[in-house]
């Protein structure tokens, strides 16, 4: 027989309750007990409170029933409605935030149970008596492909290569002949001019 416990608008993240939620997740219920008080969580005396709840509603449905036989079942948070406040901020401002609630509910249900036993306990691998997957077949290989005949052209040739060109000599021209020389003393002296210079007065 399963049983379960809620309690609503609890005032904390529902973040911060799913870590210690998840601590006792499947355990047996005075197992549960004993990991929540020594969780060092502020949130772990409420989760607490709801587990001894749970035992309580079992109880009251089963007076025969064991209290050791109890485990945990279900635990699960869910998120409550959230409240918008304004906090102060410099130079006039104001930042929002939100404060966070949260729904934890715990179902706990005897061990000795066969629904229990298909829920808590994991999934069995399966019956040797299925039927093995069917094994498929390999594909054939595929065949090559010949390569498409080509049709009869002209044979290409190959290019003529050009012959270099003859690096041109840097050597200075030749004069031709019958260029006059210029002369090493200076430069050419003018018609006209005598070789004393200028004209001497009398």
């Amino acid at each position: 027989m399963e049983s379960r416990a809620e309690s609503r608008f609890v005032r904390v993240s529902p973040q911060k309750a799913r870590l210690v939620v998840d601590l006792i997740r499947g355990r047996q219920a005075g197992e549960a007990l004993e990991l929540l008080a020594v969780t060092r969580k502020r949130i772990a005396h409420e989760v607490a409170k709801v587990l001894r709840s749970a035992i309580a509603n079992a109880t009251q449905k089963d007076d025969q029933l064991d209290v050791d036989d109890l485990q945990v079942v279900r635990a699960y948070v869910n998120d409550g409605p959230r409240q918008k406040r304004i906090r102060p901020a410099p130079m006039g401002r104001a930042y929002r935030y939100q404060r966070r609630l949260a729904h934890i509910a715990i179902h706990v249900a005897d061990r000795a149970q066969p629904s229990l036993r298909q829920e808590v306990e994991p999934a069995a691998a399966a019956p040797a008596a299925a039927a093995p997957p069917a094994r498929r077949k390999p594909a054939p290989p595929a065949r090559a492909r010949k390569p498409a005949a080509k049709p009869p052209g002209r044979a290409k040739t190959a290019p003529k290569r050009q012959a270099a060109a003859k690096p041109k000599s840097r050597t200075a021209a030749k004069p031709k002949a019958g260029a006059a020389k210029p002369r090493r003393g200076g430069a050419a002296s003018k018609p006209g001019n005598k070789s004393g210079g200028g004209k001497s007065g009398s």
